[in-house]
């Protein structure tokens, strides 16, 4: 058990390591970059004196270290800033866009796992016969195919050709429950490669599990086959899924993002691909003075 110990302790430590390094290499590439959020706001061949009004109001004329060191402290209040674009609170954006990505990376966690261990026990059952095979090959040619043109294949299938789903979620707003279909074609799309994998490694450990001495023993022993592959083989079959699962929901928090912006699901989505300045420079200058309004 100490050992566990120690090994989540250093983990959360390498990551707030690694958190503080991202923050300040971007704080020094942001600083880098010519011109700063008070000439984006002062618009096309403005006055110096305007600019440095602009710069003075937003305090961009103190060090950059203060500025840093006023976002860390404001950061640890849940205070972010404020977007230059809008006047909204930073983690206003971050709150109205974690409800449709939360509710996407849910429901897509509570279908992966029963349809990733029926059809990965199912193609194992079945091993080598034509359900297996059907099983792998289909698995793996969607395995392959990207998120983004999985999407658009979906989208002209089920949306356009078939016409019984709605292609986007354009005029559905954040308020995805009250319009399942608008959640089909993203989930499908979020399911697509976790599933494939989970089926494949699932498939793989009860096959090994299957052919194991131990399970030998039991069928001697007269025990029933369902009673082995679910009580006696399907755990020992399970840690190599289990650790998928643990990266596939860090994966979800890419894939997402690309499904959202597919499906223009209105969330963070527009606000990470919305190109400077309108959106994602401001927001990535919250380095400054996090009291200014």
């Amino acid at each position: 058990m100490s050992g566990l110990r120690s090994f989540v302790a250093r983990r959360l430590l390498l990551g707030v390591a690694q958190t503080v390094a991202v923050v300040l290499l971007v704080f020094a590439l942001t600083e880098a970059l010519p011109g700063d959020a008070a000439v984006a706001l002062a618009g096309d061949q403005p006055d110096p004196a305007r600019i440095e009004a602009i710069r003075e109001t937003m305090e961009l004329d103190r060090p950059a270290v203060e500025r840093l060191a006023d976002w860390a402290a404001g950061l640890l209040h849940g205070d972010f800033g404020t977007s230059l674009a809008s006047g909204r609170p930073v983690s206003q954006y971050i709150a109205d866009g974690f409800g449709p990505t939360l509710l996407l990376a849910a429901l897509t966690m509570v279908l992966l796992v029963p349809i990733g261990f029926g059809l990965g026990v199912l193609a194992a059952r079945h091993e080598g016969r034509l359900l297996d095979r059907l099983v792998s090959s289909v698995t793996l040619a969607v395995y392959a195919v990207p998120e983004f043109a999985l999407g658009v294949l979906l989208v002209t299938v089920l949306a356009i050709q078939l016409g019984g789903l709605p292609p986007t979620a354009v005029g559905y707003g954040t308020d995805l429950l009250s319009h399942p279909a608008a959640l089909v074609l993203p989930v499908l799309v979020l399911l697509a490669r976790p599933v494939c994998s989970l089926v494949r490694l699932v498939r793989a450990g009860m096959i090994d599990a299957l052919a194991s001495p131990y399970v030998a023993q039991a069928r001697r022993y007269g025990i029933s086959g369902a009673r082995i592959r679910y009580t006696h083989a399907l755990p020992n079959a399970l840690a190599p899924a289990a650790q998928q699962l643990a990266r596939t929901i860090d994966w979800l928090l890419c894939g997402v993002i690309v499904v959202e912006a597919l499906y223009v699901i209105q969330d963070s989505a527009p606000s990470c691909s919305t190109p400077s300045p309108n959106a994602t420079y401001p927001s990535s200058r919250v380095w400054r003075s996090s009291s200014v309004s």
